[in-house]
Parts: C-alpha cells; sequence; structure tokens
C-alpha cells in the first residue's frame, strides 16, 4: 500500500471513530419532562436565561398562562394543531390534559423541551420552555412561547 492510501485509511477511521464517540456523548433521551403529574408542578427554571415558565416568579423566567373557554379537550386539540403546524416540533407525549413538545432549532439541532398541562378548573394552559443544553437562547423560548399565545387566542371559537 502506498502512504497516501494509509494515511487516508488512517484519517478515515480516525473520523468514524470520533464520530461514533460523540454520536455517543451527545446523544440525548427523548424525554426530558419537568412536569410532576402527581404534585402537577413544573420543575423551576434553571438560573440561565433559556427557559420561561408560568411557574417561575421572578422577571427574567415568568410569563403568563394562556386562557380559554370551553372544554379543555378542545383547547388541547386547538393546541395540537398549533405546534403540529410550527417548523421542527414533535409531540413526544399526549397524555390526559398534559403534553410534552419537542422543538429543534434549524441549524445546530438544539432541542427545546416546552410542556403543557391544561389546568380545567382555572380555563388556563401553564407551560414551560426551555432548553436542554447551553446558557442563552437568544430570547427563543420566551419568543415561541409569545408566538403560540398569539396563534391560540386566534384559533378560540
Amino acid at each position: 500500500m502506498g502512504k497516501k492510501l494509509k494515511l487516508t485509511m488512517m484519517l478515515g477511521l480516525g473520523l468514524a471513530v470520533l464520530a461514533g464517540v460523540s454520536g455517543c456523548a451527545s446523544a440525548a433521551p427523548s424525554s426530558h419532562a419537568a412536569f410532576d403529574p402527581a404534585t402537577g408542578q413544573f420543575a423551576p427554571c434553571p438560573d440561565s436565561p433559556n427557559c420561561v415558565s408560568t411557574a417561575a416568579s421572578d422577571e427574567r423566567h415568568a410569563i403568563e398562562p394562556y386562557t380559554f373557554t370551553g372544554a379543555t379537550a378542545d383547547a388541547k386539540a386547538r393546541m395540537l394543531a398549533i405546534v403540529a403546524d410550527m417548523p421542527r416540533s414533535k409531540v413526544v407525549a399526549d397524555e390526559g390534559d398534559y403534553l410534552h413538545v419537542e422543538f429543534r432549532s434549524r441549524i445546530f439541532r438544539f432541542v427545546d423541551d416546552v410542556e403543557f398541562f391544561f389546568d380545567e378548573a382555572d380555563s388556563v394552559v401553564q407551560f414551560r420552555s426551555g432548553s436542554r443544553t447551553g446558557y442563552s437562547d437568544m430570547g427563543v423560548n420566551r419568543k415561541r412561547m409569545e408566538e403560540i399565545r398569539e396563534r391560540f387566542a386566534a384559533s378560540a371559537p
């Protein structure tokens, strides 16, 4: 074998090993739920600015819940239609009054977990939206949740 062929094979093998190792290291589970169905509460947002939650009390993370009228099942159906229409979204859990949706960024494929809890007693949708990794999201989670708020209000009967 020539030196170039050996070098090319070694380089290819090295890249394959590196890709395999980095793929294993960055593989994330499909579900990162922050909602505890036993308590009906969301986990608090971390100190980083890449999370918003209706359960947060500090200005950096707090956001108002969505309101709805009528049946909870109808509100949930509207929400499912809205998130299905949004780019790079995937519903990973749809259980009773709870939804968990993953949104992926276009270029780097970062995952944001968005969870909705449909509170029938108060006719509101509580939610938490947070990035799985990193520190800042440049306001993406807040912007997305405000966009969903507009679409949800516009879809009301």
